[in-house]
């Protein structure tokens, strides 16, 4: 088991890093780029400008460390512990889609991202790649001005201004946008392309998700899934055919997808 230590977060020194990935540098970083003693100590600095309390997390259906749920805590870190021993225990980033609408992807996106940032030496960013129907930023309570299609849609963007802090402990959250018409034009750019193998390659320690539209529904996720290492399927319980079930799951590039969670 890895040390755990009690970390004091404070984050604005990666975010200033992050605020620079972008430059033809810093694209040529590997995964192991970044030492992994200036890691921890950036983990250290991770600044909180506020914190979700457990009343707080326990409305909005969030897991944490001391969640009473513990059936939940358990089903997400059991997932958690399967993605990273198919991963090697290096980072990755991954696509969450639903069946169909209304299938719980933002819940399961939302806790497993939340299970990664229980570990102190690591951290997670999600992303909402749901231009159609954002619900992360309402979830997290969080208030933002820019997105993620701001950052896509202006080469000069600062990536520091759609790093949003979640009130979870070295948890981030980059929200969909203002422009959320056109979303295949976004996710097929270079520019996305680019902006997900430096977040990955930056910071070994740090985990990925992405939260997207149903597949049934958008060819997003589908999309999205060529840029990532693996692609998840979140089935709700009870509502949908088999059948229905088994051709959400064949639309995924099979070398990518790693099964289907079912909620509910």
């Amino acid at each position: 088991m890895p040390e755990q230590r009690n970390l004091q977060p404070e984050m604005q020194k990666r975010d200033e890093e992050d605020s620079r990935l972008l430059v033809p540098s810093s694209l040529e970083l590997g995964p192991g780029a970044v030492d992994k003693y200036v890691i921890s100590k950036q983990i250290v600095r991770m600044q909180e400008p506020r914190k979700l309390t457990p009343d707080d997390l326990d409305e909005r259906r969030v897991i944490y460390p001391e969640s009473r749920d513990r059936a939940l805590v358990n089903r997400f870190r059991s997932l958690r512990t399967k993605l990273l021993e198919l991963s090697g225990g290096n980072n990755f980033t991954l696509v969450v889609s639903g069946a169909s609408p209304g299938a719980g992807t933002s819940f399961v996106a939302l806790n497993l991202a939340a299970a990664f940032a229980f570990d102190q030496s690591k951290t997670a960013l999600i992303i909402d790649c749901n231009l159609r129907d954002p619900s992360l930023h309402s979830t997290l309570d969080v208030m933002p001005e820019t997105g993620l299609t701001d950052f896509l849609d202006d080469p000069d963007f600062d990536i520091a201004r759609i790093l949003y802090p979640t009130g979870i402990p070295r948890l981030r959250l980059i929200p969909a946008g203002s422009r959320r018409e056109t979303p295949g034009e976004f996710f097929t750019s270079f520019r996305m392309k680019q902006f997900l193998q430096a977040v990955r390659r930056r910071y070994p320690d740090r985990f990925i998700v992405l939260d997207t539209a149903p597949i049934s529904e958008s060819p997003d996720a589908r999309i999205l899934t060529e840029l990532c290492d693996y692609a998840m399927l979140v089935v709700p319980h009870g509502k949908i055919t088999a059948t229905t079930a088994e051709n959400a799951a064949m639309a995924f590039n099979p070398d990518k997808f790693v099964g289907a969670v079912i909620n509910g």
